[in-house]
């Protein structure tokens, strides 16, 4: 089983219940679910994953003046809970991954993930967060939510970037992917600089899964599974998740720069396709001016073109 499935069933058996007894009348002002750090809750984790951070659990959001009442009580009424369910558990905590079940109060939740209580505005906001974490408070599941603010939050980030943000991302991920991939690494693999060069090889991918996320409207996550979740992307994730595993594998180099100008190819062709850019190039550095002259904010439009 994995954990966003135990996560369920143990709140269903026992979360509900204690609820019930906690809240009587008020269970309909309070949101569950699983949401946040942990390959749980990206539906990642597997036998390796279950050493720690990992186990029977959920999280429990109470708007503001429900957690200054209640939030301590649920706190130790959840505390009592049976440690282990259904042959799993009791949850091994580590040093650094504390507070991830629990009882939280719903903006102050939020806040840890992207450092805001409340949903940002400013276009220069947005640009300050970082994606994989908005992709950790958006991902999991939310079981119940009575007064639906902790969804309305959620529904709102996941409606993604302001369309200039992403454009910026994007015309920042252009100039990269290019500069790391096409030009870089083969000029640093016939100079032997092999630290430069793999570096120049990770940059690349990193980039290149970032700007597939960002086509497709979703955040990036954690580095470590950057390439497991694109493959389930509708727009070229499977394709791209393919060519990156062929060239992370490939020892060749003539064999390496083709998979990377086969991924930068299909990436121009995309970025052409959702008129991101109307460029010719075979070089996607050159279409990253083209995206980042579609912004219709002027200050963020004649910034830097490689920030992002």
């Amino acid at each position: 089983m994995n954990g966003l499935s135990l996560a369920e069933k143990y709140f269903d058996a026992v979360g509900r219940p204690m609820l019930e007894r906690e809240m009587g009348p008020l269970l309909d002002r309070v949101a569950a679910g699983l949401v946040g750090d942990g390959s749980e809750c990206y539906g990642f984790d597997d036998n390796i994953s279950r050493d720690h951070d990992w186990g029977p659990g959920f999280c429990i959001w109470l708007l503001m003046e429900d957690f200054e009442k209640y939030g301590k009580r649920l706190q130790n009424a959840y505390n009592r809970l049976p440690g282990s369910y259904e042959g799993y558990g009791p949850r091994k905590t580590s040093q650094w991954g504390g507070k991830r079940v629990g009882v939280f109060e719903i903006t102050e939740f939020y806040q840890t993930f992207i450092g805001f209580d409340h949903v940002p505005g400013e276009l220069d906001v947005w640009l300050m967060i970082p994606e994989n974490s908005l992709a950790a408070c958006t991902n999991g599941k939310v079981f119940i939510d009575g007064p639906g603010e902790f969804t309305d939050f959620r529904n709102k980030l996941l409606s993604f970037y302001p369309d200039d943000v992403r454009r910026k991302k994007i015309a920042s991920r252009c100039m990269t992917i290019g500069q790391s991939g096409q030009y870089n690494l083969p000029r640093l693999l016939d100079r032997k600089e092999f630290y430069a060069a793999n570096y120049a090889l990770v940059k690349f991918v990193a980039d290149a899964i970032s700007l597939v996320f960002l086509l497709n409207r979703h955040y990036t996550p954690f580095y470590k599974w950057m390439h497991k979740a694109m493959k389930s992307l509708p727009i070229l994730g499977a394709s791209i998740h393919q060519q990156i595993s062929f060239l992370v594998m490939e020892h060749d180099l003539e064999k390496k720069k083709a998979y990377i100008e086969t991924i930068s190819g299909m990436l121009i062709e995309e970025l052409i396709r959702q008129e991101l850019s109307d460029g010719t190039s075979a070089f996607i550095t050159d279409h990253g001016p083209c995206v980042q002259d579609g912004i219709l904010d002027h200050t963020l439009r004649r910034r830097n073109v490689w920030v992002g």
